[in-house]
């Protein structure tokens, strides 16, 4: 059906990797090959690391609003083509193409966003501590940056992470996931396309992040590393790049509660229930993971979230009508799996799914059905564990200070949601919840303005906003002598 990129980017030029390797891209829903790509090792990230360091002196210097002009017109290459690139996210990752058509606009939108931010990098000038004086802090390129970016968006997460490194005068090294590495391609080209120089962006593709993330992070050139992706990871990305003090930003893995007190409106809530926990399947790191109804109401809450489910069409996502793709790979059904067995095996109540569909239609797929668990306790791995997948379990409460507890007794500190029309509560709720990104009675958090990340083991840093340029830059302290 579609035509896909098969080699890497470096220095403006398409390539194949030095040793020739290639490995394939597989369709989650089909279980066919799509393509095999050039698979790199550590001599193609040297390649990769080179060209850009040749780059960044005169990236940087490039007046912010001939950057700005270059990322606007990447944005609108990718707009006139974005039924492609929206099919060619849902053939390697297996997302409805109507998500995959939402999650490439809005990742567009923070090219928009960061290519009017970098125009207003502004710096200060600071009050002196006498007349022969002056003081000024500046805004400059923090210096080459490296985005390594996971395989449940694969073309947000790579968007919002170069829109802010280009605004900012830095170049980029784009290492995608495995499993997804397609659509970082594709960025690649309509960013040549739009008139990028030579070697502001490498992309480079590999099978196994061991070839290629060790020479990235031992590489003293490099001064940035924004990482999305989970905890053990990011822990591993922090320590290899103590040594040459790399700044990171790491958003990393999340355990959302989804909290529904007795006075929510619960028609809107449910909606968002369904919304927030089935958005790719569940593979989000924003996922309800953990669903809180207040004792009163969880039946009803129950037999309407259930018949949501029910009417959502399983299928192809490249399917019209789809709602409910594949999971991204085998091992994905498999935690799946594990987990609604083992909440059964310990007394909950399977109210709906907890199975593979049948059909031949599903026979080389990744697909496992919506699935609710109701009469869930703490000693489940659904309670401690991040799902990943199409499996909403509900817990019952009887107060908030209760539910607060249980939410916060996580390790992770991503996003959480609550839904009450109790306005006091909105504040106290809101306050007490142990999260760097929490939606009152909204599911859908995400904004371009605003800034998302984590607490605790969730990450450090920001994407979006002003801070998300912030975190691509220096602040440099001039003081201005003899001066009277």
């Amino acid at each position: 059906m579609a035509s896909y990129p098969s080699k890497l980017l470096i220095d403006g030029v398409w390539q194949d990797a030095v040793s020739g390797e290639t490995f394939p891209v597989t369709n989650p829903s089909t279980g066919a090959e799509l393509v095999r790509i050039a698979d790199a090792s550590a001599e193609d990230v040297v390649l990769a690391i080179d060209a850009a360091e040749r780059a960044q002196k005169s990236w940087a210097a490039t007046p912010a609003l001939e950057r700005s002009r270059i990322i606007r017109r990447a944005a609108e290459i990718g707009r006139e083509n974005i039924q492609r690139l929206a099919e060619i996210l849902t053939e390697e990752q297996g997302k409805p193409v109507a998500q995959s058509i939402g999650e490439i606009n809005y990742g567009l939108d923070f090219l928009d966003w960061f290519a009017e931010e970098g125009r207003r990098a502004y710096g200060t000038t600071v009050p002196s501590t006498g007349p022969d004086k002056r003081i000024v802090a500046i805004k400059q390129a923090a210096g080459i940056s490296v985005a390594i970016t996971p395989w449940n968006f694969p073309s947000l997460q790579i968007l919002r992470k170069l829109g802010a490194a280009l605004a900012a005068g830095c170049t980029m090294i784009v290492k995608p996931a495995a499993l997804t590495p397609l659509s970082a391609l594709e960025i690649g080209r309509f960013f040549t396309e739009a008139g990028l120089p030579d070697g502001v962006l490498q992309v480079i593709t590999s099978s196994r992040a061991s070839r290629v993330s060790p020479t990235l992070m031992q590489d003293t050139r490099i001064r940035v590393v924004s990482f999305t992706g989970s905890t053990e990871v990011g822990k591993i990305l922090m320590r290899e790049g103590a040594d040459s003090m790399k700044r990171l930003s790491l958003e990393l893995g999340g355990h959302a509660p989804f909290i529904v007190f007795d006075d929510a409106d619960l028609e809107h809530t449910v909606n968002q229930a369904v919304a927030v926990k089935m958005r790719n399947m569940g593979q989000t790191c924003v996922s309800a993971n953990r669903i809180y109804v207040q004792r009163g109401i969880a039946a009803e809450f129950s037999q309407r979230f259930v018949e949501k489910l029910r009417a959502m069409p399983i299928g192809d996502g490249i399917a019209p009508g789809t709602e409910v793709g594949p999971l991204v790979d085998a091992p994905a059904v498999a935690k799946v799996e594990e987990h609604v067995a083992d909440a059964l095996a310990k007394g909950a109540e399977l109210l709906f799914g907890g199975h593979r569909p049948e059909g031949e239609e599903f026979a080389n797929g990744h697909f496992y059905e919506p699935t609710v668990l109701r009469g869930v306790d703490s000693s489940m791995l659904v309670a401690s564990e991040e799902t990943f997948g199409p499996v909403a379990p509900i817990f019952e409460f009887d107060t908030e200070e209760e539910v607060i507890e249980q939410a916060n007794n996580s390790p992770f500190g991503l996003a959480a949601y609550f839904f009450t029309r109790d306005v006091n509560r909105i504040v106290r709720v809101s306050e007490a919840l142990e999260y760097g990104t929490v939606g009152a009675n909204d599911g859908m958090i995400s904004a371009v303005q605003a800034p998302f990340g984590g607490v605790k083991e969730s990450g450090i840093g920001r994407e979006g906003g002003h801070w998300g340029l912030d975190e691509y830059m220096d602040i440099k302290y001039i003081s201005l002598a003899g001066l009277a």
